[in-house]
């Protein structure tokens, strides 16, 4: 297998490294349980694979030469991206309401305890099932993500052997380096969960992060 390890490596992690959409949904749901932080990382990287795939059968290559098809996802992409912020930006304002109902002797750390409190077991599958849907979605619906095992992940391949074993050859390692990484961020954010038990800080992640979703959702409808 003839390939570029030490490029790919580095290029890889910078990727990893600029936050993105994908970042932002991992840091999220990792805020409220680590368990759904871990749920949304692995949905990310399940969103890799099927970019990898199409790839390796070339699927890629057609809707990076088809208007239409590019188009269709880079626009249900940013919608999704835009739904998620306005359901963060609805959970900050009615947080803020219950709050306020609640009066201040209420308002020590619901947010804990409610997330472990524990005489009140959540589902296994109800507590990870929806970080990993958005951490797949937010992904599977990235054209760039697409464009990135087409355009560069190749230039890496130097074509010693088979160019679909070497691409997931490289697919396979960045996804493993991807879970990594966000493994790493999700044990890192033990601390921001201390801080989102107080109401107001957890109102304010909700509004900064919402916003923050629907203006890169805007920010890549309108790029292009």
């Amino acid at each position: 297998m003839s390939v570029d390890l030490i490029g790919f490596l580095g290029v890889v992690l910078v990727a990893y490294v600029v936050p993105g959409p994908d970042f932002l949904v991992v840091l999220r749901s990792a805020a409220e349980h680590p368990s759904k932080g871990r749920a949304a990382a692995l949905g990310a990287q399940a969103g890799l694979c099927v970019h990898m795939l199409a790839a390796a059968v070339g699927l890629s290559v057609i809707a990076a030469h088809s208007p239409v098809v590019y188009d269709s996802i880079k626009f249900l992409g940013c919608a999704y991206l835009v739904y998620l912020g306005v359901r963060a930006v609805l959970a900050a304002r009615r947080s803020a309401r219950e709050h306020a109902a609640a009066g201040p002797g209420q308002s020590d750390s619901p947010y804990a305890a409610a997330q472990d409190a524990p005489g009140q077991p959540q589902a296994g599958a109800a507590r990870w099932r929806p970080s990993f849907t958005q951490g797949f979605l937010t992904n599977v619906l990235n054209p760039k993500a697409a464009l990135f095992f087409l355009s560069i992940l190749p230039q890496f391949v130097n074509g010693g052997g088979s160019r679909t074993q070497e691409i997931f050859f490289l697919g396979i390692l960045d996804v493993l380096i991807g879970v990594g990484y966000w493994f790493a961020l999700v044990a890192g954010a033990v601390r921001l969960r201390t801080l989102l038990a107080r109401p107001k800080i957890r109102h304010r992640w909700e509004l900064t992060t919402g916003w923050l979703f629907i203006a890169i959702g805007i920010g890549v409808a309108a790029a292009a």
